[in-house]
């Protein structure tokens, strides 16, 4: 059998899981490649992978080509840190007022989108550019919503006399008194169909990378910190507030997201999330 192609995303919120795959020597009998999420979803979707990481709304616009790896996704209760809305008036106050959107995640857009239309009654017009850190709302822009490392450091480094910032998993939870599911992990269904044991090796490797990486969690941080603008107890802090198992409570959380979706026209239909067999 040619090794299961695996593709994985640096994220700091799949530390864990990186620091277990490339450290713990979790990825021997895996082609491990390695890229952002926009050409990680490509590379899935035409078929130069076989599993990845995709955000919650890449699997809802291509359902019918892939499965959720069981037991696994990316989720926060809440505070999440790392998808904030900065802005320069108060977020009641914003209605069509111009929104600045990173071009870095599908989701966010999303999830911004249905908080501002459902709990603020707003109808902000939206355009994606490139943000940073330094400047994270321009000029000519009322917010911006910023992701990642990117948010994470502006959360760390709030300008409270200049903007008001709004933690999307926060207003999330507000909304729906739900868990926000992010990314999930995915085969392509023709993968799975010609290699169920490559399925369930990837599984296998992936699952228990997050496991051992998780209870290396101190070494794991010591492995990235010098190339992070964050000190290490923030890295800490921000791992307790991410989670990454999935059950059938959180997939219900899940349905509730896409449900909402649909109903604001940002996904074509309701998916059906359909789950790669094995054995767990």
């Amino acid at each position: 059998m040619n090794k299961p192609r695996l593709g994985h995303i640096h994220f700091l919120n799949v530390l864990p899981l990186t620091y277990g795959l490339n450290n713990l020597n979790l990825k021997e009998g895996l082609e491990l490649r390695n890229g952002v999420p926009a050409v990680m979803n490509n590379d899935l979707l035409t078929g130069r992978v076989d599993a990845s990481e995709v955000s919650s709304i890449v699997y809802a616009r291509n359902y019918e080509d892939l499965l959720v790896l069981p037991d696994l996704c990316v989720r926060a209760d809440g505070e999440v840190r790392s998808i904030l809305l900065v802005s320069k008036k108060p977020i009641e106050e914003i209605n069509e007022d111009k929104i600045i959107l990173t071009a870095q995640s599908a989701t966010a857009h999303c999830l911004l989108k249905i908080i501002m239309a459902k709990a603020y009654d707003a109808s902000p017009r939206y355009y994606t550019r490139n943000l940073t850190p330094a400047h994270p709302v321009p000029n000519d822009a009322t917010a911006s919503l910023l992701i990642g490392d990117d948010a994470l450091y502006v959360y760390h480094h709030q300008q409270k006399d200049k903007y008001y910032y709004y933690d999307l998993g926060r207003e999330w939870k507000k909304l729906t008194d739900r868990c926000m599911v992010y990314a999930v992990w995915t085969v392509h269904k023709s993968f799975a169909q010609a290699n169920p044991e490559g399925v369930q090796f990837i599984y296998d490797r992936l699952y228990r990378s997050l496991q051992e990486g998780w209870k290396n969690k101190k070494e794991a941080i010591a492995s990235i910190i010098d190339k992070k603008p964050f000190t290490e107890r923030q890295v800490s802090e921000y791992l307790n507030v991410i989670k990454w198992n999935l059950t059938e409570e959180y997939l219900d959380n899940l349905k509730v997201f896409y449900d909402l979706a649909y109903e604001q026209k940002l996904i074509p239909r309701r998916p059906r999330i359909r789950i790669a067999d094995v054995q767990r």
